[in-house]
C-alpha cells in the first residue's frame, strides 16, 4: 500500500509518499480502506519535532480519517465489512480508574494516532473496533474526516470544561481554524452571542456566515478593545483559546468578572504572561484541555445526524500531494479543514 511517512523531523520536505507494509490486523481491530484523511496543526508540530517526543521512524502522521471497513478481526462483535466509519482519534487500553469513570482521555496511556501511535495518512489502516464509529448524517468521506478531532476538542472545551450556558457571551479566537469553526457552531447551539476573530475580510465574512454575531480582524484590530465595545465594557463569559502567545494577553483581558478561559493549544508559542492580581480580583477561571472522552464524541456526532452541526472542508488534496497540503495549512490559507484523499 501507499502511505506518507517521515524518516526524520523537519519541514514539509521530509514527507515521503512511498510504499509501506499493509498493517497486520489484530483480533480486536478492523482494517479500513481510507477514503479521506483530515489534517490538523498537530501534524505540523509532530513533523517538526516536539520536546520529549521520541518516535520510531519511519512514522506515519495523521489523527483523523474516514473510510470503509474491508476486514474484521476475530474478536470484533459489531463491526461489519462494508461499514462506513470515521476514526476516533484518541486511543488507550481503556483500563484503569479514569477509563472506568468514562474519562478515557485522562488515562495514562491515552494518545493520538499520528502522535503517540502510528497515524492514518495511508491507503489502509488498522484500528481498534471501538475507534471505528458510524459516519453520521450522510457525510461523505472528506466531510467525515474533518469532524472527529476538532469537534471533540471544541465540545469538551465548551460543554465538558467551561460548562457553557444559554445566552452567554463567547469569544472564539481563530475562528477560521478547524477547532474555531467547531466552537462557533457549538456556542450557537446554546444561543450564545459569539464574537469571533479571523484574519482578513474573506475569513471574517465566512465566520459570520457560519453564525458568528461579531467578527474582529485579529491582524488589524485590538481584540480587547473591540470586545469591550461590543459587550459595553462587561467582557465575555467564555474565551475559547488555542493560539497562545500572540493573543493570550487580549484573551485574558476580554473576560468578564467570573469568566472562564479554556485553551487547547499554543500555535504561536506557549510562553504567556499572567497577572495573578487580575486572576483573583476578577475571580477568573483558567482551564487547560486535551481532546475529550469517547462518550463526548458519540454525543457531538448526534448533532451531525440531525443536521445541527456541519463540517467545513477548505480543500481536498491527493494523498500523494500531502506536502502541498501541509504547506497550505502552514501558510494559514485555509478556512476550515484541509483534507487528503488517497483516490483523488
Amino acid at each position: 500500500m501507499k502511505a506518507v511517512r517521515i524518516h526524520e523531523h523537519g519541514g514539509p520536505e521530509v514527507l515521503r509518499y512511498e510504499d509501506a507494509p499493509e498493517p497486520a490486523l489484530r483480533a480486536d481491530e478492523v482494517l479500513i480502506k481510507v477514503g479521506a484523511c483530515g489534517l490538523n496543526h498537530l501534524d505540523l508540530f509532530v513533523r517538526g519535532g516536539l520536546p520529549g517526543l521520541k518516535l520510531d521512524m519511519p512514522h506515519i502522521l495523521g489523527s483523523d480519517a474516514a473510510g470503509e471497513i474491508v476486514e474484521v478481526g476475530a474478536a470484533c462483535d459489531s463491526a461489519k465489512v462494508g461499514d462506513r466509519v470515521l476514526i476516533a482519534p484518541g486511543k488507550s487500553s481503556r483500563r484503569g480508574a479514569m477509563a472506568a469513570a468514562g474519562l478515557d482521555n485522562l488515562s495514562r496511556d491515552y494518545g493520538l494516532f499520528g502522535y503517540q501511535y502510528t497515524g492514518l495518512n495511508s491507503e489502509y489502516i488498522a484500528v481498534p473496533e471501538v475507534n471505528a464509529l458510524p459516519i453520521p448524517g450522510g457525510l461523505n468521506y472528506a466531510e467525515a474526516a474533518s469532524v472527529p478531532l476538532v469537534f471533540l476538542t471544541a465540545w469538551h472545551m465548551l460543554v465538558g470544561i467551561a460548562k457553557i450556558r444559554m445566552l452567554e457571551d463567547v469569544l472564539v479566537v481563530g475562528a477560521s481554524s478547524g477547532v474555531g469553526i467547531a466552537a462557533v457552531q457549538i456556542a450557537k447551539l446554546f444561543h450564545c452571542r459569539v464574537i469571533a476573530t479571523a484574519g482578513g475580510e474573506e475569513k471574517m465574512a465566512k465566520a459570520q456566515e457560519l453564525g458568528a454575531d461579531h467578527v474582529i480582524d485579529h491582524y488589524r484590530q485590538d481584540i480587547r478593545a473591540e470586545v469591550r465595545a461590543i459587550t459595553r465594557k462587561r467582557g465575555v463569559d467564555i474565551v475559547f483559546e488555542h493560539v497562545g502567545q500572540a493573543t493570550w494577553k487580549h484573551s485574558a483581558a476580554s473576560l468578564a468578572h467570573n469568566g472562564r478561559l479554556v485553551t487547547c493549544g499554543a500555535t504561536t508559542g506557549g510562553e504567556v504572561g499572567l497577572s495573578v492580581h487580575h486572576l483573583f480580583f476578577r475571580q477568573l477561571s483558567l482551564h487547560g484541555s486535551f481532546m475529550g472522552t469517547m462518550g463526548e464524541l458519540y454525543e457531538v456526532l448526534r448533532f451531525f445526524d440531525r443536521g445541527l452541526l456541519k463540517p467545513v472542508v477548505d480543500k481536498v488534496f491527493p494523498l500523494s500531494e500531502l506536502r502541498a497540503a501541509h504547506e497550505h495549512l502552514e501558510n494559514k490559507r485555509q478556512f476550515g479543514k484541509v483534507v487528503a484523499a488517497p483516490s483523488v
